[in-house]
């Protein structure tokens, strides 16, 4: 992974708040494997789990068409081996942190994760 995490995440931030699913897909490898407990909610078929960039791509785009207020600030980003999580507030507030994990400079697994109360 030879990408700078903070640049990632605010060109990340960028294309979300622009709705431009296909500039957060540039980053996203087409075998990778999403998990979200929203996917879970808007695509129940999935059971959470997104297998592969077009099938992520469905899922963005479902989502956006329901949230269409969707919008994102950064918190923080944080810097692993070869992973980055993106700590985030959503358009409601809520605190979200997105964990990527890498495989060159493409994210080859993402997780959506969600403030336990």
């Amino acid at each position: 992974m030879n990408l700078d995490p903070v640049a990632f995440g605010k060109q990340w931030v960028d294309a979300w708040n622009a709705h431009d699913v296909e500039a957060v897909l540039a980053h996203f490898h087409d075998d990778v494997v999403f998990t979200s407990p929203v996917a879970a909610r808007m695509v129940p078929e999935t059971g959470g789990v997104v297998r592969g960039k077009s099938e992520l791509r469905r899922y963005w785009a479902l989502a956006l068409q329901r949230i269409p207020h969707l919008r994102f600030s950064i918190e923080d980003v944080y810097l692993g081996i070869d992973t980055i999580v993106i700590a985030y507030r959503n358009q409601d507030g809520g605190l979200v942190s997105e964990v990527l994990r890498f495989s060159g400079d493409l994210v080859i697994e993402g997780h959506g994760t969600y403030l336990a109360r």
